[in-house]
């Protein structure tokens, strides 16, 4: 295939905004290849290791343990990265290695495999969150590890946690890092740096977004925000197109918000939540989806789970298991999204069942 066909530089808005990012083309073996490489020369001299998400949250956390022990090799993992990036740590790190897992929540037991094997090499693991945990992961990944802390996740963000939790003494700049953080993830809205945390995030390589919140927290450097507005003129204009594009349906007591395309899930929800939605889903080019609730629709990761996904209960993701070739995928991007979102509102229906059920049964 010709790289021009999916440069995303010469690709009209309109399309670009319904099909999946550059990335999505690379055949996943050649890219696990690359990121077998890249982990196994970051871990061999390693003496401490982050699994993190590279969202604005779990990068938070990774700058936070390299300032609590001065060192710390970024293993980036999504929520369906967690059983990859824990073998690569039993496979590849040394003996002794401190071992940390941040802003990630199993959604099931092949996730946890190796995390014996992980803490029978390290010389201690510690894993901070603030997800819905399964009770039996949760019992599941305590008796294997040294401390599994998870937060409140209406209170705290994974920084949060891991700011109380690390034995060290922080400046200002870590704690107002780690408030800012919360302000974006748990959707407050009440500070507009969070904003710029999070977009930062999303744009700029994990080494680089760590490297500069360290030296200057939640105040950001005048050529980052320089950056970042460049970069906005395009997002903004992504998220006009999804918000034009939504549907709204009425689900037993909910107005459910359901559109397509990529798009900056978060902007898009709040925009769906102003026209009077109860919760938004945000279905993406690339197969999987974001939920997003608001306080009369906090039950999210309950409809995520029963979609390939969890979370919050104010926001949570997921990835419907319907793509089984390119011709799937072919179809998703020219009915954008059809099948996805009809999944999705089925398990909305389902949850609206089982809460009529539970009323008649009382």
């Amino acid at each position: 295939m010709d790289d021009w066909l999916i440069d995303d530089d010469r690709l009209p808005l309109g399309r670009k905004s319904v099909i999946p990012g550059e990335g999505f083309f690379l055949p996943d073996d050649i890219e696990r290849e690359r990121e077998e490489t890249e982990a196994a020369t970051a871990l061999a001299d390693a003496g401490t290791v982050v699994v993190a998400d590279p969202d604005a949250d779990g990068l938070a956390c990774t700058a936070l343990i390299r300032e609590a022990r001065g060192e710390g090799v970024l293993l980036p993992a999504g929520p369906r990265e967690i059983r990859t990036a824990l073998e690569r740590v039993a496979e590849y790190a040394p003996p002794d290695i401190a071992v940390y897992v941040c802003d990630l929540c199993p959604d099931a037991e092949s996730d946890v495999a190796s995390l014996g094997a992980v803490a029978e090499l390290a010389s201690s693991v510690h894993w901070f969150d603030h997800h819905q945990w399964d009770d039996h992961l949760r019992t599941r990944v305590e008796s294997a590890i040294d401390r599994l802390i998870v937060g409140d996740s209406e209170e705290e963000c994974s920084a949060d946690v891991a700011l109380r939790s690390l034995d060290a003494a922080f400046d200002d700049r870590f704690r107002e890092l780690a408030t800012v953080t919360r302000d974006h993830d748990l959707w407050l809205r009440e500070d507009p740096r969070s904003d710029d945390l999070a977009d930062y995030a999303y744009w700029e390589d994990p080494e680089e977004y760590v490297a500069v919140v360290r030296e200057h927290g939640a105040d950001l450097p005048e050529a980052v925000r320089e950056y970042l507005a460049e970069q906005r003129v395009e997002k903004e204009a992504l998220i006009e197109r999804a918000v034009d594009r939504a549907e709204l349906h009425q689900v037993g007591p909910w107005t459910v918000g359901v559109t397509y395309g990529r798009c900056s899930q978060n902007e898009v929800a709040e925009a769906l939540r102003q026209d009077g939605c109860d919760a938004a889903v945000i279905v993406k080019p690339a197969g999987s989806a974001s939920l997003r609730g608001t306080d009369d629709f906090q039950r999210c990761h309950e409809v995520a789970r029963q979609v390939n996904g969890g979370g919050h209960p104010k926001a949570s993701g997921c990835k419907p298991d319907i793509y089984d070739d390119m011709l799937d995928y072919a179809h998703h991007w020219t009915t954008r999204g059809a099948t996805a979102k009809q999944v999705i509102l089925d398990a909305f229906r389902a949850l609206d069942r089982s809460e009529d059920a539970e009323g008649t049964a009382e």
